[in-house]
């Protein structure tokens, strides 16, 4: 079989499984498997592909198929224009995810912050993306899984990242010292949204997605023991779900942080909220 009959008819089977992007899966997984760009692809559409990749293509699109992400097919995900590798271990990388960058980065141009902590890093893309952009600062990125740790850590080793640190811990169970800017992007969704959720997220580890408490415990107890962590003028940044942002803001007041405000992501919804702690003493 050549690229295009391949290609034709992963296409109209992608097509009829309601994939949103039936051409541009295939596409991807034609290039992952042949080791070549999407324009060699193209241009070489008559290459007839062999027993062995034939095979790994057909299994990777029966698993498309039954709607696994194509960041879990490929091992890899873009974000911020860095290549990160993902697993089953770690939630893959998403657009609004950026804010949260963005919003830090904010905070630490032409500052003199020089201690930033990730808590529940996964792959390390936030940690490993503001450690691209902040070469002078120091970055540790924890996560509870001992999986998405090494994962993490890959991806320091593959992107030659020396300013960024990963290491197994629950939330703050094994910090030992304060910082200027914590970050976060913890599982936010609530038991009650599983039902409604895109069958590709059934694929991500639960424990990253789902929280208690309508989704809002872990983020609850991110705020509440954060100031313990954070330096005098050092700020919290939180992801959320578009539906939290009051809920989240009136946590930051309950724990006393001030300049608190909430920031939108690229499609309009409420995203990132964040606190300054400021003593006055």
């Amino acid at each position: 079989m050549n690229i295009k009959l391949w290609l034709n008819i992963a296409v109209l089977k992608l097509k009829l499984s309601g994939c949103c992007s039936p051409r541009l899966d295939a596409e991807v997984l034609l290039s992952f498997v042949l080791r070549k760009d999407v324009s060699w692809i193209i241009r070489y559409s008559s290459f007839k592909i062999l027993g062995h990749d034939l095979n790994k293509l057909n299994n990777l699109l029966k698993r498309r198929l039954n709607g696994e992400p194509i960041a879990y097919l490929v091992k890899k995900k873009e974000f911020w224009s860095l290549s990160f590798i993902v697993s089953k271990f770690t939630l893959i990388p998403r657009p609004e995810t950026e804010t949260l960058v963005e919003c830090t980065l904010e905070r630490l141009n032409n500052a003199n912050y020089i201690d930033i902590l990730d808590l529940g890093t996964g792959c390390g893309c936030i940690a490993l993306t503001l450690a691209s952009m902040n070469p002078n600062c120091n970055f540790i990125g924890v996560d509870c899984s001992k999986e998405s740790i090494d994962v993490a850590k890959e991806n320091a080793r593959v992107l030659k990242f020396k300013n960024v640190k990963f290491f197994q811990s629950f939330w703050f169970s094994l910090i030992k010292k304060n910082f200027d800017v914590i970050v976060s992007n913890p599982p936010y969704i609530s038991l009650n949204e599983i039902s409604g959720l895109d069958r590709e997220l059934l694929f991500e580890p639960f424990l990253a997605l789902i929280s208690a408490d309508d989704g809002l415990s872990s983020i609850h107890y991110i705020i509440k023991n954060s100031r313990k962590y954070l330096r005098n003028m050092g700020w919290l940044l939180i992801e959320h779900s578009w539906m939290q942002r009051s809920r989240v803001q009136k946590l930051f007041k309950k724990y006393n942080f001030t300049n608190i405000m909430t920031y939108r992501d690229y499609s309009g919804n409420d995203r990132v909220t964040v606190g300054q702690k400021i003593d006055l003493k």
